[in-house]
């Protein structure tokens, strides 16, 4: 007979509910069998190949466990066989080689309780436990903040419960938190937490405990970059301090950088100065903004057409480089010169200067999905006197990040074009590529779609 090697770790039904959320209700426990080992013998537990497929693999809870009757031992939770709805807590349910491996660990099985609480679970998970069954396809869980606000959308048939949905929602995601930075204390050493981080060739200040950073995205800020041409524009929707936009503008590209966060806001414009992005040493390559993401997507492709970044001119010139040039300027504007022969570094390689967006970096794995829908209809409204379809002969591309925990690739793929496509409102038919950034959690990975952006959505009334 098949072994399953899952335990069934969904919230207890509670149907009942529909006004008042009582959270002490939403708990289970799961018996499991276990191994008892000595804290030494652990790691050699953990990577055996023979026991790798009977570990106990549930998001948010650790597979080894202090033991609480002796500081030397741990216990190391396992899932067993199962041949009903319940575990089987029998050490028959093992296979003989996980036996014969334990035995040479000294191991002892024992059973053991994994207690879940309302915290364990998410949003999702606590509605579709609360929700009568038929309602619980399409149960909303996402919403878009404005400001202090958080906004969402609810059919007729979730009225009933609107009360609970909000409380559920609260609970999973604080509105604290908009601004993405961590709450901090200060364990040792001086409250100062204003650092200087050098990255990509690039210096960034900012203050740790006003804004979000994540250095462990350093690869991903790199690839990403590398993908843009010095000709571009870029609208960077959650541009954070900058590590996408000045990257960049020292690249060559046009950056509109937006972040919601004032502090953000703040470093990003000093960041700007400080990396000198520039162009023609007057005016920036890179303008920051402060606003709701769904406004700025559906106001920077007008931003782009009324004032355009200046052509591109090539890459940025050495001091020595500078001085010739600067020599040579003033030689060509001598009376006594009477024919000069230049090959200006700053001939245009465009003839005109750029209006077209050519990526949206939209780096809020979170909750970026949701707001996709609003580039429905921005080349239409109040830049549809434009002529955006000459514009625009190639679609910008969007880069999207995303959480997903969904371990399996295509299925990973499935789940985040799915919920793209909802999104958009369209199909994607051309040019998608998707990128595994890095794995945040046990069954959560972090992952960017990249698409180009449908002409029927752009454009759409």
């Amino acid at each position: 007979m098949a072994c399953t090697l899952t335990l069934d770790a969904s919230p207890p039904a509670l149907r009942s509910i529909n006004t008042t959320l009582d959270r002490d209700a939403f708990k289970k426990t799961i018996p499991v069998l276990a191994v008892r080992v000595p804290a030494a013998s652990t790691g050699s537990l953990l990577k055996s190949d023979v026991m790798k497929k009977s570990l106990m693999d549930l998001p948010k809870l650790r597979s080894v466990l202090r033991d609480p009757h002796d500081d030397h031992a741990s216990i190391s939770q396992r899932t067993t066989t199962r041949f009903s709805d319940a575990p089987i807590r029998k050490p028959a349910a093992l296979s003989p080689e996980v036996h014969n491996f334990l035995r040479e660990q000294s191991a002892t099985l024992v059973t053991h309780n994994v207690n879940l609480t309302y915290d364990y679970w998410t949003a999702d998970e606590i509605l579709h436990s609360i929700l009568p069954e038929e309602l619980c396809e399409g149960s909303p869980s996402g919403f878009a903040i404005t400001g202090h606000l958080a906004h969402m959308n609810l059919n007729k048939e979730y009225l009933p419960y609107k009360h609970i949905i909000g409380q559920i929602i609260l609970d999973e995601n604080s509105i604290d938190t908009k601004y993405r930075f961590f709450q901090m204390e200060l364990l040792a050493g001086e409250p100062n937490y204003i650092v200087e981080h050098h990255e990509s060739n690039c210096r960034f200040t900012f203050d740790f405990t006003q804004v979000y950073w994540n250095s462990r995205l350093h690869t991903e800020h790199d690839r990403l970059v590398q993908l843009f041409q010095p000709t571009d524009v870029i609208a960077d929707v959650f541009a954070g301090v900058g590590p996408f936009a000045i990257p960049a503008a020292k690249r060559g590209c046009a950056v509109f950088a937006n972040d919601l966060n004032p502090e953000s806001a703040r470093y990003l414009t000093k960041n700007i100065v400080d990396n000198k992005v520039r162009h023609s040493f007057v005016a920036s390559l890179v303008r920051a903004s402060c606003e709701d993401g769904r406004d700025f997507i559906k106001r920077v492709v007008a931003r782009a057409i009324d004032h355009p970044f200046p052509v591109y001119t090539g890459p940025k010139l050495s001091k020595m480089q500078e001085k010739e040039q600067k020599r040579r300027s003033k030689l060509a504007k001598s009376p006594l010169a009477t024919e000069v022969a230049l090959v200006d570094h700053f001939t245009a390689v465009k003839s005109s200067p750029r209006q077209a967006i050519s990526h949206f970096v939209m780096n809020l794995p979170d909750s970026a999905i949701d707001f996709l829908d609003c580039f429905r209809g921005i080349f239409s409204g109040g830049a549809s006197a434009r002529d955006l379809g000459g514009i625009y002969a190639n679609m910008p591309m969007v880069h999207c990040h995303c959480f997903t925990r969904e371990l399996q690739p295509d299925k990973a793929e499935a789940d985040i074009r799915q919920r793209v496509e909802g999104k958009l409102g369209h199909k994607l038919d051309e040019a998608v590529t998707l990128h595994m950034v890095r794995s945040v959690a046990p069954n959560k990975d972090m992952y960017c779609i990249s698409f180009r952006l449908p002409r029927d959505v752009a454009f759409a009334q």
